[in-house]
């Protein structure tokens, strides 16, 4: 089965969608790295997409752009309004009625992605837009802001992933990864997706 990714002109970086966690973790540099992901994409203009929670990395991250004066959107499933406590304070908060349904919105009005640390719902958020990527369904940088280590382990399961024949190089190169703010967003800013087609074979997928 052979995917053809469409060679598309990149767009500029309007607006990124952060996936992070809902809760602050274990050391102060992850929610202050958050605050400073947010306050620097106010200095750059640059809006934030996010899942519209006031909690966790979540939060900061808004707080971030907020109290910088830049604009952020929110996106939250009705069921999570009040486990995940909505903020209240956004340029614009968009209720859906299911998680699919955010992440598609979430997409669609973002130019780039990045990660954040988190659980679950992050690392299932981060590989649903790097499948999308691999099958040639979005051109968008993907970047992961690795925090004190925080993915290190998971990199080496992408790298082990890559050695036994499960991914393919450019496939694990989608990922733009950073431990520092602005080397992230200048990889990104200048990102090209490989334009080659993809073979997913029986063993890829």
């Amino acid at each position: 089965m052979t995917y053809c990714a469409i060679k598309l002109n990149y767009l500029p970086m309007n607006s990124i969608v952060v996936f992070c966690g809902a809760g602050e973790g274990t050391l102060p540099i992850f929610k202050e790295q958050a605050f400073a992901l947010g306050a620097l994409l106010a200095q750059k203009q640059i809006r934030l997409v996010y899942g519209g929670a006031k909690i966790g990395l979540m939060g900061a991250v808004a707080e971030g752009v907020l109290q910088n004066g830049g604009q952020v959107t929110g996106v939250i499933p009705s069921f999570l309004l009040t486990v995940e406590v909505a903020h209240q304070q956004l340029s614009e908060l968009i209720e859906v009625p299911s998680m699919h349904e955010r992440k598609r919105i979430m997409h669609e009005k973002s130019d780039a992605i990045i990660t954040l640390p988190g659980g679950f719902g992050t690392l299932e958020e981060l590989f649903e837009m790097l499948t999308w990527s691999q099958l040639g369904l979005h051109q968008k940088p993907i970047g992961i802001l690795n925090t004190n280590g925080f993915y290190d382990p998971l990199l080496l399961q992408i790298q082990h992933m890559q050695t036994n024949g499960f991914l393919k190089k450019e496939n694990a190169d989608l990922i733009i990864i950073e431990t520092n703010l602005e080397a992230l967003l200048e990889k990104m800013s200048t990102y090209k997706k490989p334009s080659t087609d993809l073979h997913i074979t029986s063993q890829q997928t």
